[in-house]
């Protein structure tokens, strides 16, 4: 069974898709963009700023499914340019401490309203 995962402390869908699905004892994060969701903009400053919004807002969609950012076995980077990599990792590092989720990252050529980062998240939900 697939159920919708929905919080007010993430951006909203700005398409037809879901900010996450639980299915079994995994969620599914959609890729989630540096917006501020209480203001709905853009954070201020460059890809460190914006990776760190990002996973704060891959975290709330987590939490509202039951899960957190320490229970994400995969995830998928997205770059505007590759040679922001260092920054953007030393970012996640802070958010990845203990045991690093598998990961892949892409260069993009375009992310949605241009976005210097986008991240997405696949979550264990402890029962």
């Amino acid at each position: 069974m697939r159920v919708k995962v929905q919080t007010d402390n993430a951006p909203a869908a700005i398409g037809p898709y879901s900010q996450g699905i639980r299915a079994g004892n995994l969620v599914f994060v959609s890729g989630q963009i540096p917006i501020d969701p209480a203001t709905g903009q853009f954070v201020e400053g460059g890809v460190a700023e914006q990776t760190e919004q990002v996973l704060k807002n891959l975290g709330a969609v987590l939490h509202a499914a039951g899960s957190s950012l320490s229970q994400v076995v995969k995830t998928t980077v997205f770059l505007a340019e590759m040679k922001e990599f260092a920054a953007m990792n030393d970012v996640y590092a802070r958010f990845f401490t203990e045991v690093p989720p598998a990961r892949a990252t892409v260069a993009a050529a375009g992310l949605p309203r241009d976005a210097r980062v986008e991240i997405e998240a696949v979550a264990l939900i402890a029962e």
